[in-house]
């Protein structure tokens, strides 16, 4: 059973880094100085509803954004996946939802240390980022997965099985989990 969810989600890995490479929509130049700015207090948070089950944990100290971007860099270099991390970045690029299998909204992250990422949140299990924009900042809550383009940020949803760490996407003060 573990071997054919391992080749599971290999193939979906494969996938998404297929995408990746071929499938980069809504290239626009926007300025990326005024992302920070915009980003909203934890105070401001609310939860995107609409999905069963949806679970967000709302203590103060739950929400605070760490920033695991050299934690992904180094996991990158040792060519490393399955390491829970937490930060945020700019979104680089908007890509073509992947509707094969368990369906994943994609967008690229770049992080601090200049690093892309390819977020792969799957909106089957928790709500979709709605009108989101390049050069907007997105804090994450989810798995990387090593890929010669730079990794890939999954389980960035509620586990419904309760055998995996809860994940998340902060945007405009909300939480989609």
């Amino acid at each position: 059973m573990t071997n054919k969810t391992n080749i599971a989600i290999s193939a979906v890995i494969v996938m998404l880094i297929a995408a990746y490479l071929g499938l980069d929509l809504k290239q626009q130049q926007t300025s990326s100085d005024s992302s920070l700015a915009d980003s909203k207090s934890h105070a401001e948070v609310s939860v995107v509803s609409g999905h069963p089950k949806v679970h967000v944990d709302t203590k103060p100290s739950s929400l605070q954004t760490q920033n695991d971007d050299e934690k992904i860099q180094q996991a990158f270099q040792e060519q490393r996946s399955n390491i829970q991390v937490q930060s945020h970045g700019l979104i680089k690029a908007i890509l073509r939802d992947d509707n094969n299998g368990s369906r994943h909204q994609k967008i690229i992250l770049e992080l601090s240390t200049g690093q892309t990422v390819l977020v792969a949140h799957n909106i089957d299990l928790a709500p979709r980022i709605e009108n989101s924009k390049q050069g907007e900042i997105v804090e994450f809550n989810g798995e990387y997965e090593y890929s010669p383009q730079g990794g890939v940020i999954h389980w960035t949803h509620h586990d419904p099985q309760n055998k995996h760490v809860d994940g998340w996407l902060k945007y405009k003060g909300q939480i989609y989990q």
